[in-house]
């Protein structure tokens, strides 16, 4: 299997590597497991065992479009650089939230605080987001890696597509029409300089700048024909290459026909005219007038410009569904066959990613229904929202599984469990070593102690990370540290999405040697020159010093022969006892292993690349 496979597929994998240690074992038992028709598999993988590149060689098997699904941006990222390596001629894409800063919307009713939803929108990323969409309205070999938000109300994928506009060279276009149509998909037209979503005019001349591309078209019309279709530099205006064809799908997901829009705007009505009359029915007089002054305006803007702030939360409406039915997301873009879903879907930290899945309805409908009861919203605002866990289940494919250490629902769904310990490299886990947080007898705490390591490790030039409890402990540690010093650096949720790939890469590079964290430092995280794991506070029993919590962030020192891991704790907490257990399993079967092919443990080597791919103006 592999690289070798005699048959045309839809994926060619790229690799100098072959498959080794447990890999081809486990790649055949999850290609027999597809073509016997299981719906869900684990790949129980250890850190460091090469998951994704098993994952790979069963996507260039298989003859479908693949949506892998990562707890976090930081480990799509990662995900999407190592997919997009394996299969460079192919469409891999990445699709998370485009969001830099969301604040949602709210009200406190025991304040009386009104939370306008406020948002900073990364173009970037909703530039990579339609390129994901474009790629699945396009093509078949498409790979997506995405994060959970693949699972929130996108628009209707039918709208979406068929108001993409179809240009050919040599065909009938009115120039008067096709401005018509572009500004009808809420292309907005300027004689500045080209922004996403955008087009000018010189003379007959078009210069369009799609939104899920850092490119320009030139459409050159003459006599009502066109001669032309160009992609040209975005700097110097010169010609890079000449089309025959083209497709511009819409700048926005949420999308609606002239006819689709009259009905909703009918609809909404009718709803709202229900809606003030129960409020005044039970004397809610400012709950009426909230809504009918609110509602009324976002009607003017939708009459007015097809448009208006917050538009998804009439998304039933615009859609055509009925109250309380699912939203279509990202996985409606999918294809089907026989009315059932027609891709493999890959769930990467699944111990993480399920339950994430499954919260995500709950939090979302809370919130909303607050919105609905104080008059700031309709009640079909319900209906803009995530899959519920049933339904996301109901709209994807087969499913592997790929962890370290699964969850209930893994095992107990999956048909199939296949255990990947032996690495390719032959490493093996490293030992732990348990030191306490506070050493009375030589008076010296677990910061002090960690700081002599560092030095040792800095000498090497290796790396070192600190798994810390919260937030503000990894920003204060890190500003000791740099105080006395030491080249560090933090990473946790609240730092931007570009940011968080910079640092690790800077961290890879070498531009700092301890990178403290919280959860991110936690899952998947391929770093090979980290050598040493430290982990404050292990015996402060709970989700984030669980066995799950400890085995991963262990494992992030797992990808070097140097690597070892600490465990700072007074007592040793059940959680840290079936870790411990669970390392010398593994430890003890990577070691006979070693010894009975003669294999001697190498560090994995590792390209420091981007794991995005940007403009150089970023």
């Amino acid at each position: 299997m592999g690289g070798c496979l005699c048959f045309m597929s839809l994926f060619k994998l790229h690799s100098s590597f072959k498959p080794a240690g447990d890999q081809p074992e486990a790649i055949r038992k999850l290609i027999s497991g597809i073509e016997k028709g299981f719906d869900f598999q684990t790949l129980m993988g250890v850190t460091g065992s090469g998951k994704t590149f098993t994952i790979a060689n069963i996507i260039e098997y298989i003859d479908k479009p693949v949506l892998v699904i990562a707890p976090n941006k930081s480990l799509a990222a990662q995900l999407y650089r190592e997919y997009k390596n394996f299969f460079p001629n192919n469409a891999v894409h990445y699709f998370v939230s485009y969001y830099d800063y969301y604040q949602p919307e709210a009200y406190l009713p025991i304040t009386d605080t009104y939370i306008d939803k406020e948002a900073m929108i990364n173009e970037e990323i909703d530039r990579l987001r339609h390129g994901a969409t474009t790629a699945l309205s396009t093509r078949r070999d498409v790979i997506i890696v995405a994060s959970v938000s693949c699972i929130y109300n996108l628009g209707v994928p039918m709208s979406y597509q068929e108001a993409s506009i179809h240009l050919e060279k040599d065909k009938l276009m009115v120039r008067a029409d096709f401005i018509s149509q572009l500004i009808k998909i809420h292309f907005e037209r300027t004689n500045g300089v080209l922004k996403r979503g955008q087009f000018r005019l010189r003379g007959n001349n078009f210069e369009i700048k799609p939104v899920n591309e850092d490119i320009t078209y030139r459409i050159e019309i003459e006599d009502q024909i066109i001669k032309q279709i160009s992609v040209i530099d975005n700097v110097s205006q010169n010609i890079l290459e000449d089309l025959k064809e083209i497709v511009i799908f819409p700048p926005k997901h949420f999308i609606s026909s002239e006819p689709q829009t009259k009905e909703a705007i009918k609809n909404i009505q009718i709803e709202l005219k229900e809606r003030l009359s129960y409020f005044k029915k039970h004397k809610l007089y400012l709950e009426e007038e909230r809504l009918r002054r609110r509602t009324r305006y976002d009607l003017e803007m939708i009459k007015t410009i097809g448009y208006c702030h917050g538009i998804e939360n009439y998304s039933r409406h615009l859609s055509g569904k009925l109250a309380g039915e699912a939203p279509d997301s990202l996985l409606a873009y999918f294809p089907k066959k026989n009315r059932k879903a027609d891709f493999l879907t890959v769930i990467d930290e699944s111990h993480i990613g399920i339950p994430q899945i499954r919260g995500m309805y709950e939090g979302d409908r809370a919130r909303k229904q607050t919105l609905v009861q104080y008059g700031w919203r309709l009640p079909s605002a319900l209906d803009n929202r995530p899959l519920k866990f049933n339904e996301f289940l109901s709209r994807i494919g087969q499913v592997i599984f790929t962890t370290a250490t699964p969850g209930k629902f893994e095992y107990e769904h999956s048909k199939a469990v296949v255990e990947q310990i032996i690495r390719p490299t032959g490493l093996i886990d490293p030992e732990i070593e348990v030191r306490p947080v506070f050493d009375k007898k030589h008076n010296r705490s677990q910061i002090s102690d960690i700081m002599d390591e560092i030095k040792i490790i800095a000498k090497k030039g290796e790396r070192a990370i600190i798994n810390t409890l919260t937030k503000k402990q990894a920003e204060d540690l890190h500003a000791f540290l740099t105080q006395n010093k030491f080249k560090s650096n933090y990473l946790h949720s609240d730092v931007k999405t570009f940011e968080r790939t910079d640092i690790l890469k800077d961290f890879r590079l070498g531009k700092f040697d301890v990178l403290i964290g919280v959860n991110l430092l936690r899952e998947g995280l391929d770093l090979p020159e980290v050598t040493l794991v430290a982990i404050l506070d292990a015996d402060r029993e709970g989700f984030l010093r669980s066995q799950t919590s400890l085995m991963q962030t262990m494992g992030r020192a797992a990808r070097n022969v140097s690597g070892k891991i600490i465990l700072y704790a007074d007592t040793i907490t059940d959680s840290m006892k079936r870790a411990i257990k669970e390392v010398e399993r593994r430890r003890k079967k990577q070691l006979e292993y070693n010894k009975k092919h003669n294999i001697k443990p190498k560090t994995i080597k590792k390209q420091i690349e981007d794991f995005l791919d940007l403009p150089t103006d970023q």
